[in-house]
């Protein structure tokens, strides 16, 4: 019966695990927890391929605890009251040790099952999921649980489990593998952190490449075509798909272009469009603003050129869009204003329009009164002095000009008038 390479190799102790050092290292909270023997309900965090399920399974082994395994997408809550019906038989003396997987696709009512069952301690529950638990999962069995974050794999200690696939094949099919400088660091560079990608990739390579004479050729070129577009971790739902859009939009007012033309990127590979010319349409008024104010008509003409060309003309205007911004001067102070009008709207601090500007034909017969607005045009320089917020909050300032060239030139023009 064929067994996948990832799973024949699956590690069988702490120290064959693939990167997790930060949790599993010598001196990692994870391991100093299983080192002691008293396991609590855990919640695994991270994306697919970076040995959560692993992790469970040496729990299991180590405690001598039944190791029972359901997905959250195909499981239901029977499943978890026939596993709570084998506690205290021959069948699991020492307890069960429940991995559920994707805990996120249980609705509210399973989970609260679920909790029922752990409650007593004879019900270990380690949950994995990929996106964030504090958003997915239900808050009485995060505070029963410690969550750890399980991060995708560094390209180096991917490299030691490629290699060691390898070996595995070459003895496995009988032959002598010769592998091409760069074909191992290719494979771990665009597995994209995922180890179990990297079998695969290993596996299919092996397979696909020609045998002559006991001995196989692992080439770059095949390794390439493999591999293409694995790296890619991208979810237009998910966590990875909100991280990306912060990190382009952060990036850019920080004014770091490589940065951001590397999230673009991103974007542009996963063919995700809207949300790539939403964000640096935002970032254009939010954070250039006031400080280059040409850039929100350029980046917008960018915008339209993207859609109207599409993929894969659209990474040129949209690439210019992105350097434009993250090189141009920057000025959240429309932003800043707008926040705090909002903020005096929502507290109720409003008051009644000033009568100069209400609008004369709301008057009704017999209510007609001087208004006593003042056009600025009839005035130098287009400006009068008069009232306009409601006397509440007619000394109230929500704009501030901001320390740049284009709006301290405003400000001076007007610091003159107004004196």
């Amino acid at each position: 019966m064929y067994q996948p390479l990832a799973d024949a190799l699956r590690p069988q102790t702490l120290d064959d695990v693939c990167g997790q050092s930060h949790i599993l290292g010598e001196n990692g909270l994870l391991r100093r927890i299983i080192d002691s023997g008293t396991i609590p309900n855990m919640i695994f965090y991270g994306p697919s391929g970076t040995g959560k399920t692993t992790v469970a399974n040496i729990i299991a082994n180590r405690t001598h605890r039944k190791l029972c395994k359901l997905n959250a997408t195909t499981a239901s809550s029977g499943d978890i009251k026939e596993i709570y019906a084998q506690l205290d038989t021959f069948l699991a003396p020492h307890g069960v040790l429940l991995y559920l997987d994707e805990i996120q696709y249980f609705n509210k009512k399973q989970q609260q099952t679920l909790l029922e069952y752990i409650e007593n301690g004879k019900i270990t529950l380690i949950a994995s999921t990929t996106e964030n638990p504090y958003f997915y999962v239900y808050n009485a069995i995060l505070s029963r649980s410690t969550v750890f974050e399980f991060k995708p794999v560094p390209a180096g200690d991917a490299e030691k489990a490629i290699a060691r696939a390898v070996r595995a094949l070459e003895k496995q099919n009988g032959v002598t593998a010769s592998v091409e400088d760069g074909v191992l660091s290719y494979i771990a560079q665009a597995c994209g952190g995922d180890i179990r990608k990297a079998m695969n990739a290993v596996e299919l390579l092996f397979s696909a490449s020609p045998r002559k004479d006991g001995a196989v050729t692992l080439t770059l070129s095949d390794a390439k075509q493999i591999t293409q577009r694995s790296a890619m971790r991208y979810d237009r739902a998910g966590d990875e798909h909100y991280d990306d859009l912060s990190a382009l939009m952060k990036s850019i007012r920080g004014s770091d272009p490589d940065a951001a033309i590397h999230y673009l990127a991103r974007f542009l590979e996963a063919g995700d469009l809207p949300s790539a010319c939403r964000r640096i349409l935002c970032s254009a008024c939010e954070d250039i603003g006031l400080a280059y104010p040409q850039a929100i008509a350029i980046v917008k003409a960018c915008v339209d050129s993207a859609l109207q060309l599409g993929l894969p003309e659209a990474r040129l205007p949209l690439a210019d869009a992105v350097i434009l911004l993250a090189t141009a001067p920057k000025s959240n102070s429309g932003c800043i204003a707008i926040d705090r009008a909002i903020h005096d709207v929502k507290t109720g601090k409003t008051g009644n329009i000033p009568r100069q500007l209400q609008n004369v034909h709301a008057d009704g017969t017999g209510f007609e009164r001087e208004q006593g607005y003042l056009y600025p045009h009839n005035f130098p320089h287009a400006w009068v002095r008069q009232q306009y917020l409601p006397d509440e909050i007619k000394d109230r300032r929500y704009y501030e000009y901001g320390d740049n060239k284009t709006e301290q030139a405003a400000k001076r023009y007007w610091d003159e008038i107004k004196k």
